[in-house]
């Protein structure tokens, strides 16, 4: 059986994070800040890579 905390890291977690992402890249891109957009576009590829590498530990 799959744990609790399975489906909140492969289910929850990534979409909140992308949302996120993609909102803090379009203030840096409106407001012209580069730190902004760098900010979101590193949580938002965290968003995709990290279930791959938290997951494993989750589920042996």
């Amino acid at each position: 059986m799959v744990s609790d905390f399975a489906i909140i890291f492969s289910h929850i977690i990534p979409p909140i994070m992308g949302f996120v992402g993609i909102l803090i890249m379009c203030t840096g891109i409106m407001d012209k800040n580069n730190q902004y957009t760098l900010a979101g576009m590193v949580i938002f590829f965290a968003a995709g890579v990290l279930p791959f590498f938290i997951l494993p530990y989750l589920l042996y």
